[in-house]
């Protein structure tokens, strides 16, 4: 018969388990009700010991929001193959995966939760948005913008990063048709700024190129046709 000896950790290997015990906490609410005495329970470890890695709550609430948006950060990766649209539905999948799996610790991270006004949090929410930011122009195969261009993803981004925030407060849209949408207005946001932009509309048109007509985009299209008023038929002569 064996006794079972618990293994000590090291230093950095504790710092990790205390990150991602505070992120499944915060994953479920919010970091403001978490206490370091729940994480410290969670983790098998005296509240002390917690202290003894951490000067504070702040500073561990920090390295969590550090991880957790490194990881929302690497969901905007995607392989640039196949049409414009399909990659970022693929996208708006792996970000929704995030945010469902995640819901009050997303909500603090772009919020800043108990680090409101905080330098470092407000650093790494704007981390972030720049990774998306620059993840949208490589797939549009763009490296110096036009100020439109910027206009048009950095305004997407921020439409992905509040949609997110308000659907969580109820799930009333189903997931699915709110990811297809954000496509949609991705697609629309660069439409009505290629009407004013001969720069843009070329952008357009070389996305659309690539498009398949059962693609995201050439649903939008399809939906957007419904809604046009029918032409009159003129009578027989």
């Amino acid at each position: 018969m064996t006794t079972g000896v618990r293994r000590r950790m090291g230093v950095e290997e504790r710092k990790q388990q205390l990150i991602g015990v505070a992120l499944e906490l915060f994953s479920h609410r919010s970091p403001d009700e978490v206490s370091i005495d729940e994480i410290a329970a969670a983790a098998g470890i005296s509240r002390p010991l917690v202290y003894h890695y951490f000067p504070g709550k702040q500073s561990l609430y920090e390295a969590a929001l550090r991880r957790a948006a490194d990881e929302l950060a690497a969901r905007f990766l995607e392989p640039p193959r196949g049409p414009l649209s399909g990659r970022l539905l693929r996208v708006m999948g792996r970000f929704f995966d995030f945010v469902e799996g995640h819901g009050p610790g997303f909500a603090a991270l772009m919020r800043g939760g108990p680090a409101v006004g905080s330098s470092t949090t407000n650093a790494m929410i704007d981390e972030v948005r720049q990774a998306a930011y620059e993840q949208i122009l490589a797939h549009l195969e763009v490296t110096n913008p036009s100020a439109r261009l910027e206009l048009v993803v950095r305004s997407w981004v921020s439409l992905a990063e509040s949609t997110a925030l308000l659907w969580l407060d109820g799930r009333r849209i189903p997931r699915a048709e709110l990811e297809l949408q954000l496509v949609h207005d991705f697609a629309a946001l660069a439409a009505v700024s290629a009407a004013y932009d001969e720069g843009m509309a070329d952008v357009v048109v070389r996305i659309l190129g690539d498009e398949p007509a059962d693609g995201p985009f050439g649903d939008l299209v399809g939906r957007l046709l419904t809604l046009a008023p029918q032409a009159p038929t003129q009578p027989m002569p």
